[in-house]
């Protein structure tokens, strides 16, 4: 009863101090940071919404977590789909998660005493010199003593170091999450930006296909020109050359597909020989992106909850790093049974015992060392807010620069899509006046090769265009925010299993470059002339 009414009186007290106790983190807030009350570059222009973007409303929902299902690609959605689930850039960054989730639970055990059973037999004899004084008959005689004590220690948490440290690891784990995200986002984005480059080279290769076809016509004509005295070898040597030129222009196009070929494999964690994507079409959808006000950025980039939330964390240390300052208070107790006359007589009661006390730790001379602490704590603190304002700052150029992007890319598309239409009429004149026998047929090659240059510059043009709207939609964060902070833990702490290889994924011996697609309509087409209507005219008798 003594010792219950003991251990009561001590837990009550526990209590009460801890209610009572202190907390010497400093009241903490986000972060002050200068936003600007709308974009400057999300200003309606008379493209109205072609430009990629356009000013949300409230009916506008926020970003979907499938974002590129925006660009209605099959295939992009399959190999995008493989990214939560094998890249391991983002198995890392859960395996990070866990870490600190694993790291919060550790914290919070400390407002739990620690409780420890340590049963323990030791033999031994006693000297028989020792036969005078308070020995008595035991001397000179070996005997086995055996212990069962249960030993408990406390320590209370007066001035908030406990708590400030789970805070801590709370904020941290959430920091975590975050950049779980965010390593899920830029994937993506990486992703889908591989694969429309990809495309864009397929897109290439066929334009170059084209060229080189009628390139190897324009020689077949210079050739027989030349052979019955109409042309000059200056003429054969320099068609020869052309084709010569846009040969190894189309073999170079294979170098780079088969690195994106290989950065998508990786980013799907499949090993690039056992991967490849068959050539298909360049045919890019821009969807339009509602861009909200900048202050909702603060909610909805991954990177920047993680730079908030660190602020957080290092809010919690000066906390901890204050404390230190402070006694530090423990309640220990310890109960069991001890017998010396057998294992069998252990618990009989008269051979319990029990204590039970308190102790106090209070720094008296540290050399500075726990002023040094603080003021870390405090350089830490300002370190995080710092780079939380220029994680913002970052964030709001990001925006600003992609929204520039579209709509001057936008309108730059238009352009040289009248410049490719003016060229290809171009051609269709300087055919026809070569056929009337009018314009030599340098012409003719010179409007081609123009038209081709321009057909050329269109298309990076458009993978630029569709470049800067996924870049605008990693600036916005895709379709996270704070509040899926559970989502993202739960996701971290339980992976889906791997699936079975899909369609995108065949195996080794696929050529690369491989085949083309049979040609569709491009505007291309119409520099197919067949030899009879590239022939000198006939002038009759």
């Amino acid at each position: 009863m003594t010792l219950m009414k003991t251990l009561s009186t001590l837990m009550a007290g526990t209590v009460l101090l801890t209610v009572a106790g202190c907390n010497f983190a400093p009241h903490y807030q986000r972060p002050e940071t200068d936003i600007p009350g709308q974009f400057k570059e999300a200003v309606p222009g008379t493209t109205g919404t072609a430009a990629g973007w356009k000013i949300a409303e409230p009916k506008d929902a926020a970003l979907r977590g499938d974002w590129w299902e925006l660009y209605q690609d099959p295939q992009l959605n399959a190999l995008e789909e493989r990214v939560s689930i094998s890249n391991q850039t983002v198995a890392a960054a859960e395996a990070n998660y866990r870490v600190a989730h694993a790291l919060v639970i550790e914290a919070r055990a400390g407002f739990f005493p620690g409780i420890d059973l340590a049963p323990s037999a030791t033999r031994s004899r006693t000297s028989a010199s020792s036969s005078s004084g308070s020995s008595g008959g035991n001397a000179g005689k070996t005997q086995t003593v055996y212990s069962l004590p249960i030993d408990a220690s406390y320590e209370v948490d007066l001035w908030g170091k406990i708590r400030n440290a789970v805070a801590q690891s709370k904020f941290n784990a959430q920091a975590s999450a975050a950049d779980v995200a965010t390593a899920l986002l830029s994937t993506h984005s990486e992703l889908a930006q591989d694969y429309f480059q990809l495309r864009a080279v397929d897109e290439q290769r066929q334009i170059l296909g084209t060229t080189l076809a009628d390139y190897e016509a324009s020689l077949h004509l210079v050739d027989t020109l030349f052979r019955n005295g109409l042309a000059s070898d200056e003429d054969l040597a320099e068609a020869d050359t052309q084709l010569d030129s846009a040969e190894a222009q189309a073999t170079d196009l294979g170098v780079m597909r088969g690195q994106l070929e290989h950065a998508i494999a990786v980013l799907i964690g499949v090993p690039p020989s056992q991967f490849s994507l068959a050539a298909l079409p360049f045919n890019p959808v821009t969807p339009v992106i509602p861009v909200s006000l900048p202050a909702d950025l603060l909610e909805r980039r991954p990177d920047i909850a993680t730079a908030e939330r660190q602020v957080a964390a290092a809010n919690a240390g000066v906390g901890i790093a204050r404390a230190a300052f402070f006694p530090s208070i423990s309640l220990t107790g310890n109960i069991g049974y001890q017998s010396s006359n057998g294992l069998s007589q252990l618990f009989n009661w008269p051979n319990r015992f029990w204590s039970a006390g308190a102790s106090m730790t209070e720094p008296l001379f540290e050399g500075g060392a726990l002023f040094a602490a603080t003021a870390q704590a405090m350089a830490e603190y300002d370190e995080t807010v710092a780079n939380y304002r220029q994680t913002v700052l970052t964030a709001f150029q990001s925006v600003e620069d992609n929204l520039t992007s579209l709509r001057i890319l936008t309108t730059e598309e238009e352009q040289q899509h009248r410049a490719v239409i003016a060229a290809q009429r171009e051609v269709g004149l300087a055919t026809a006046r070569y056929k009337l026998g009018l314009d030599s047929y340098v012409n003719v090659i010179t409007a081609q090769n123009t038209f081709l240059t321009n057909r050329e510059t269109e298309l990076q043009i458009q993978l630029r265009r569709i470049t800067a709207s996924i870049n605008l939609i990693n600036n916005l964060g895709g379709g996270w925010d704070t509040s899926q902070w559970s989502q993202t833990e739960k996701m971290a702490m339980h992976r889906p299993a791997k699936p079975e290889p899909t369609s995108v994924t065949t195996g080794a011996g696929v050529p690369n470059p491989p085949p083309l697609p049979n040609p569709a309509d491009h505007p291309e087409d119409l520099l197919k002339q067949d030899e009879g209507d590239v022939a000198p005219p006939s002038h009759g008798t």
